[in-house]
Formats: structure tokens, sequence, C-alpha cells
């Protein structure tokens, strides 16, 4: 079973936002991917909200129109996929004007990559395809006829807040206020604090828990929310 990982949000400003949580990765491959935000919720001043997942790779494909900031990518196709196996896959448009991904298979050849051919039949300026993690869309690029898109994940997260929608093509250059959440070897578990200056601090769950052990040492009654209010984060 894949690792879980978390994700909490905490809200301590003094106004209420949409938290979003986006993937970078500047080694994806295509050099006109565009991230999406993949995790959207609005969220009080002071309440919290949790993201979960796992490392599950997906293609996606959406008929959306050209790909640009601001519109939303709302994948029509989710089909589960992996770096090493079932690792590529055709997009294609029906005689009826639908698109399809047809003919998944597993290419050696891009083992550790995730590979879409996109046949002739694709118009331009009409859809977008890429790749999705725990079954929504991370990273796209404008669908073209005849072109092979090689997707070689190793995404970092990043969150920031605002007004935003699940899906939304993102210029990752234009994103203000936004922090990368760094999850280390076997961390799958972390804290993002907006403060009431919005600003934001990262803590991993790991770091709160020796900060309780910490606190035991001075008395056995503390726990775990009293170490992250010590913290500053509850």
């Amino acid at each position: 079973m894949a690792d879980q990982y978390t994700l909490n949000f905490v809200n301590k400003s003094s106004n209420d936002w949409v938290f979003c949580c986006y993937q970078q990765d500047p080694k994806i491959g295509p050099k006109d991917v565009r991230s999406l935000a993949w995790f959207t919720k609005a969220v009080a001043a002071g309440s919290k909200t949790k993201f979960q997942w796992t490392i599950d790779y997906s293609f996606v494909w959406s008929e959306m129109g050209e790909l640009v900031p601001g519109v939303i990518f709302d994948a029509t196709q989710v089909m589960d996929a992996s770096t090493q196996v079932d690792n590529a896959i055709t997009l294609t448009r029906l005689p009826n004007t639908a698109f399809k991904f047809v003919n998944q298979t597993t290419d050696p050849g891009f083992t550790g990559s995730l590979v879409v051919n996109q046949d002739k039949n694709i118009p331009l300026k009409t859809a977008a395809v890429g790749i999705g993690m725990s079954g929504v869309g991370t990273f796209a690029v404008p669908a073209q006829p005849n072109i092979q898109v090689s997707f070689s994940p190793h995404p970092t997260y990043w969150v920031t807040f605002g007004d935003y929608i699940t899906g939304q093509v993102l210029d990752i250059q234009q994103v203000t206020g936004k922090a990368q959440v760094p999850y280390a070897t076997n961390v799958f578990s972390m804290w993002a604090i907006l403060s009431e200056d919005n600003n934001w601090t990262i803590q991993s769950t790991a770091s709160v828990n020796s900060h309780l052990l910490a606190m035991r040492e001075q008395s056995d009654s503390a726990t775990f929310m009293m170490a992250l209010h010590d913290l500053g984060i509850d």
C-alpha cells in the first residue's frame, strides 16, 4: 500500500481564505507545462483543514479550449498509471468528436516517466492533456496532433492562499503568498500555518512531537495539543 501523506492547514490570520496546494517540478519535461491548483478549500479565520494523498499517478485530459492561466482544467477522463508499468497511453479524437484515451501500455524505453502519444486526430487549441496524482490533475500541456509528451515527475509541494478553484491553471511566476512544504525522506505529515500577518510557518508533525517530548521532561501531563499551542500552531 502506498504511503499516505498529510498536510494540515491552519488559518491564524484575520481573513477567510481559500487555501491552495499545488505542485512544481522544474524537471518535469515539457517546456509548456502548467501547474494546476491541486487541492483548494475555503478555511475561515481561526479554523483548520486537512489534505491527504498518496503518490498514485494518472493520465488526465480536459476539453477546455486554450490552456491559459485562470481557466479551469476539469478532467473528463482519468486513467491510473505508474512510472514503471502502464506508463504510456494515446490520446485520440473519435469520429463523433469525442476525445478518448486508448492503448495504454508499458513502454520500457520510458521507465520512470509517463508518456502521452497524441495522434493525428487531435485539433489545436481545443483540449489539454497531462498527469495527476491521487486522482486529481497536477500538470497539463496543450493537446497537439502527432506530438509525444513525456512527463518525468519529481514533484515539490507548495501552498498559497487567495481565491482559487481546484483545477485552475496557474501562472507560477504570478502566484504570491506562497511557501514550499518540504517532505523529507520518511516524513509524511506536515503543518502549514498562516499567521496573523499572512506569513507561512511550516512544521513537520515530527518536530511537534519532539517539542512534546521536551515539554514532558517538565510535565508528564503535556499533550500534543499543548505542544501545538506552545509552538503557536493551534
